[in-house]
């Protein structure tokens, strides 16, 4: 993996873990083992590293999210296969999604962070739209999933994540 790489995977688990602010370009040197000048070599400044941390992070979730389309036409297959990829993030050191993150920091974060941040929403939405057929109701279903998750991981307990998941389906917000 090259030194950019290996940057951006770091500083996006530093995020997830800790939030925008705790991200430096000191700390990032200190555990790969390498110079902070090497750090600005790739991003000279950390909302470039925000910025392209998040950028990753969309691009990587649009390509899951065309994977999930491919394999299959049942809106409730995809909304399944949706609502695993927020618990895999809690079953992975109880982390959020990243954009989740961040957008509870948003008025904290440079505007070309905020950005992607919210063009990660608009995917998302956007798939939920095509495959519930409807804008409306797929800005909620994000929204209960990404409150669902904050929940879970602030509760430290991914059955949380599941129960609340669940009373979803029962309350028809999310196809069974």
């Amino acid at each position: 993996m090259d030194t950019r790489q290996r940057i951006l995977d770091l500083a996006r688990l530093t995020v997830q873990a800790h939030g925008y602010g705790r991200l430096s370009f000191r700390e990032l040197a200190k555990e790969i083992g390498i110079k902070s000048a090497s750090i600005h070599y790739h991003f000279p400044a950390k909302a470039e590293l925000g910025a392209a941390v998040m950028g990753d992070y969309c691009a990587a979730a649009r390509a899951d999210l065309e994977l999930l389309a491919a394999a299959s036409a049942d809106p409730a297959e995809r909304l399944r296969a949706y609502v695993a990829i927020f618990r895999k993030a809690l079953e992975n050191g109880n982390r959020l999604c990243l954009a989740g993150f961040l957008a509870a920091e948003r008025h904290d974060l440079p505007e070309k962070v905020q950005r992607e941040v919210e063009a990660f929403i608009a995917l998302n939405v956007a798939w939920l739209a095509q495959t519930l057929g409807s804008e409306q109701r797929a800005g909620a279903v994000y929204a209960a999933i990404a409150g669902a998750q904050l929940t879970a991981h602030g509760a430290g307990d991914v059955a949380a994540y599941d129960r609340i998941i669940e009373a979803y389906r029962v309350a028809g917000l999310i196809p069974a």
